[in-house]
């Protein structure tokens, strides 16, 4: 395919054209979740989880009315799995134990033997092949028992999940070094309780995402405060909380109040009570739920005290922050009587604030994603900001299209995403020490079933094999690592002149030419 170089050139661009290796201890990734991938969903002695249950009961949610029944069949196709993370050439895998898989009741009064033996194996055979296991205790899988009992509702969640993590700290804890507790609790609790839309499926917007968002905290804190005493002197591990963040931005300066408030609700009622000196919950959200509740009837705030126990409790519990990102909003103040949708997913009624998207920012498979890489450079300036010098580990950042090998959009995001790091580790001086990709392969993405691809491999979910195939996105990151920089040959998205700005991944190839260039004669 024939490509115009000038062309080429006017189409890249780059702020920043120093240095664009990634510094020499720099680690990358990729990720992925055990009801995502594993399948086995009733083999041997697991239990229901709260997905199991809910994609049965609440099919009309999904997309395409599937389930994680079978998935990729990690359970039994691990191997292939492995093999992909040496392809790759990955530094570590980050993975998540089902807590219904290896203990059954919820409890550690049973531990599942069959349980325990495919974790072990999966993480030795990681660590023949110089991959390092980065283990993710909590990725939604709840064991529907502990459901029944109130789920992340029920203040006696943070001491079930202290169990829990004893239990995966004594059996793998010394083969694991990285831990995350509980992967991105806004969606936990904020997704679930708010609509609906994910396990367990109950809508109680008021009160339940508050419950559920001091007990995952909590149960975050109960965890590390268990490695910290009694493991870390024997295992010499870290231990962290991973967050979802989006980056929110003003439409204009007469809205920054109102975005100010929306990124404390998203990103600092699950940050600012561990990673703040003052620890508790930001104030500016503190007040606004207590007048909110007020007005709405009730005799005190909807949001939990935290005594000043809990507060010094949770305060200071982690090694890291481990942030999720994906993509962006921009923010105004809502007009009187403007009809607001519900939050996340539509707009934040709670601070009178509506939630929209650039147009310039192109669109993908998945209904809330738009494309702003500049978004993630700008939460790494917030949390250093509010939170002072971290070490920040990117425990998650993908892109999801409606399949094909061709990748290109993927490569795209990848690639500007990267280089946002970059900066932001180069110019801001913000200590990133890692980058993980989601996902290795195409998986269940929950409520999009298997309509929304994120993978770096094609998964044939036609096949009882569940062949997995690399994409372009694939041999991209694999480059990137080798180099350990960005000054690799990749592909680069030309927009047909004929097409507007925006485009469906759906429609890629018919409005995109494809063009492999080495990225310093033009890039850099």
């Amino acid at each position: 395919m024939l490509c115009r170089t000038t062309i080429v050139l006017g189409v890249i661009s780059c702020g920043f054209c120093g240095d664009l290796n990634f510094p020499p201890e720099f680690k990358f990734g990729v990720a992925s979740s055990a009801y995502q991938i594993e399948g086995a969903w009733n083999v041997s002695d697991k239990s229901e989880s709260i997905w199991d249950t809910f994609t049965r009961e609440h099919a009309d949610i999904i997309s395409d009315r599937s389930n994680g029944d079978i998935a990729c069949d990690s359970y039994h196709l691990w191997r292939r799995d492995i093999e992909m993370l040496v392809e790759l050439g990955v530094h570590f895998y980050r993975f998540s134990i089902s807590w219904p898989r290896v203990l059954p009741t919820g409890f550690p009064n049973y531990i599942s033997e069959d349980g325990v033996k495919y974790y072990n194996t999966l993480i030795n055979a990681l660590l023949e092949n110089g991959i390092e296991p980065l283990v993710t205790l909590y990725h939604w899988d709840l064991p529907q028992r502990l459901q029944d009992l109130g789920g992340w509702t029920n203040p006696h969640i943070a001491e079930w999940f202290e169990n829990y993590a004893r239990t995966a700290f004594e059996l793998f804890g010394d083969r694991v070094k990285t831990w995350i507790t509980i992967n991105e609790p806004f969606v936990v609790c904020d997704m679930a309780y708010n609509t609906g839309l994910v396990a367990p499926g109950i809508i109680d917007p008021e009160i339940a995402p508050y419950l559920c968002n001091k007990y995952t905290l909590m149960a975050h804190a109960r965890a590390w405060r268990l490695y910290d005493k009694e493991f870390r002197h024997k295992y010499h591990g870290k231990i962290s909380i991973a967050n979802q963040l989006f980056w929110f931005q003003p439409l204009t300066e007469e809205d920054k109040e109102v975005t100010d408030l929306a990124l404390e609700n998203c990103v600092g009622r699950y940050s600012h009570p561990i990673y703040s000196k003052k620890g508790g919950w930001p104030p500016s959200i503190e007040k606004t739920i207590h007048d909110n509740s007020r007005r709405q009837g009730y005799l005190k705030s909807n949001l939990p005290v935290l005594t000043k126990q809990e507060i010094e409790y949770i305060k200071g519990t982690y090694d890291f922050f481990g942030l999720n990102h994906y993509t962006s909003r921009l923010v105004r103040k809502a007009e009187s009587g403007e009809k607001l949708s519900p939050w996340p997913t539509g707009d934040a009624p709670d601070f009178n604030a509506r939630l929209l998207v650039s147009p310039h920012w192109p669109n993908t498979s998945s209904s809330w994603f738009f494309v702003n890489p500049p978004g993630i450079r700008k939460l790494l300036q917030w949390l250093k900001k509010n939170y002072g010098d971290l070490t920040v580990l990117v425990t998650e950042n993908g892109f999801p299209n409606l399949g094909g090998v061709e990748d290109v959009d993927r490569i795209n995001y990848y690639r500007d995403n990267m280089h946002e790091i970059l900066l932001a580790i180069k110019k801001d001086k913000i200590n990133v020490t890692a980058y993980t990709a989601w996902t290795l392969m195409d998986n269940y993405e929950w409520m999009d079933g298997y309509k929304s691809k994120f993978g770096l491999y094609h998964v044939d979910f036609t096949s009882p094999q569940r062949t997995r195939t690399p994409k372009a996105s694939a041999e991209y990151y694999k480059s990137v690592i080798k180099a350990h920089s960005l000054k690799v040959p990749h592909i680069i998205r030309i927009n047909n002149p004929s097409s507007g700005s925006r485009h469906h991944a759906s429609s890629l190839l018919h409005t995109t030419l494809l063009c492999l260039i080495l990225v310093n004669l033009a890039f850099y």
